[in-house]
C-alpha cells in the first residue's frame, strides 16, 4: 500500500490542481525520510542495512518469491539486536506485506516481528492519538486477521480506532460523478454488490490490482454487481489513464478528497464491499488478487 504520511512530508498537496502529489512511490521510502529526520541521518549497524536494502528491493520480486522473501525478512528483523531500528525496519516491512496475497503464514511472521519490536522500543505518542507503527500492527490484526498480543495502551487505541472507522463508513454516503458527469450515489445502488475501490494513476499497487477488478466486474455485473473507483486526481489525468483501455467500470472524481477524508483512508489502494442491504462486510487495506477480491465478494453473498 501507498501510504499517505503527512506528518512525514511524504505527502503534499497541489493547491492548483487540488490533486495529491506523492513524493514517493514506494511506501517503504518512509523509512528514508523519517531517519533523515533524526539529527546525522540514517546510522545503520552492520546487519540491519542488508534487510533495509531488501526490504527496499522487495516489489522488484517476482510474485512467487515476494512472499517467501518477505517471511525470510521478518524473521531476521526479529533476530537483531536490541535496536530502535527495529520498529522502522519491521513497519517498513509490514507496509509491503500486505500487497497481494503472500499467505497468512508470512503475515503473522510480519505481526509478530512488528509486536516484538515494539515491546522492546515502544513508541511514543503522536499528537494524541496512537503513532504509526501501532496502527499498522492494529490494522494488520483487524484487516489481516493474525494473532498478536501485545499490552499496550496505544495499540488497544488504534483497534478501537479502526473499528470506529469501519461503523463510520459503513453509515456513510456519498454522491460523486464519473468521467461523463453521470452522477453517482453509493445508496442509490442498494441492492446491488458494491466494491468501492480508492486508487490513483500513479500508484503501483493500485493499477496492479485493476485488471483483476475489472475481470470480476465483467464477471459479476449481470448479477448485480457494481465495481466504482473513486480517485482525487483531476479530469483530465484520470481520462488519459481510463483512455488506454485499463478498465470498464465507472471511476469517479473526488474533488479535493473529501470522500477519501471521509472513509478516513491512510493510503491506496483500499477497497470496501458492500452486501445488497448496504451492509459494509470486508475491507482490504491493500492490494488485492482475483482470488482475494473473490473470498470478500463471496461474504456479500456473490459467487
Amino acid at each position: 500500500m501507498v501510504r499517505f504520511r503527512s506528518r512525514e512530508g511524504m505527502m503534499r498537496r497541489n493547491n492548483s490542481a487540488g490533486a495529491l502529489c506523492v513524493l514517493a512511490a514506494c511506501a517503504v521510502l518512509l523509512l528514508v525520510g523519517r531517519l533523515s529526520a533524526q539529527q546525522g541521518g540514517p546510522a545503520w549497524a552492520s546487519d540491519e542495512k542488508p534487510i533495509y536494502d531488501r526490504i527496499k528491493g522487495l516489489r522488484a520480486l517476482p510474485d512467487d518469491q515476494r512472499a517467501s522473501g518477505t517471511k525470510s525478512l521478518a524473521i531476521q528483523i526479529r533476530a537483531l539486536s536490541n535496536s530502535p531500528n527495529k520498529v522502522l525496519l519491521a513497519e517498513g516491512l509490514a507496509s509491503l506485506s500486505t500487497e497481494g496475497d503472500p499467505g497468512a503464514d508470512t503475515l503473522q511472521e510480519v505481526a509478530s516481528t512488528l509486536a516484538r519490536a515494539l515491546v522492546e522500543h515502544p513508541v511514543p505518542v503522536r499528537e494524541g492519538k496512537p503513532s504509526e507503527p501501532y496502527m499498522e500492527l492494529a490494522a494488520l490484526v483487524r484487516y489481516e486477521h493474525v494473532d498478536v498480543t501485545l499490552d499496550n495502551p496505544q495499540f488497544a487505541e488504534a483497534l478501537r480506532a479502526i473499528d470506529a472507522a469501519h461503523v463510520t463508513r459503513e453509515q456513510t454516503d456519498f454522491k460523486l460523478a464519473d468521467l461523463n458527469g453521470t452522477s453517482w450515489e453509493l445508496r442509490g445502488l442498494r441492492g446491488k454488490v458494491v466494491l468501492v475501490n480508492f486508487w490513483a494513476t500513479w500508484c503501483p499497487p493500485c493499477r496492479k490490482e485493476m485488471p483483476d477488478l475489472d475481470t470480476l466486474y465483467q464477471r459479476f455485473k449481470a448479477q448485480g454487481f457494481e465495481v466504482v473507483g473513486i480517485t482525487d486526481e483531476d479530469a483530465s489525468t484520470v481520462a488519459t489513464f481510463i483512455g488506454a483501455g485499463h478498465v470498464s467500470y465507472p471511476i469517479l472524481l473526488d474533488p479535493g478528497g473529501k470522500v477519501g477524508e471521509l472513509y478516513q483512508v491512510p493510503g491506496i489502494p483500499m477497497s470496501f464491499v458492500y452486501d445488497r442491504d448496504g451492509k459494509l462486510v470486508a475491507e482490504a487495506m491493500d492490494m488485492r488478487t482475483e482470488g482475494q477480491f473473490l473470498k470478500m465478494l463471496a461474504r456479500a453473498g456473490l459467487q
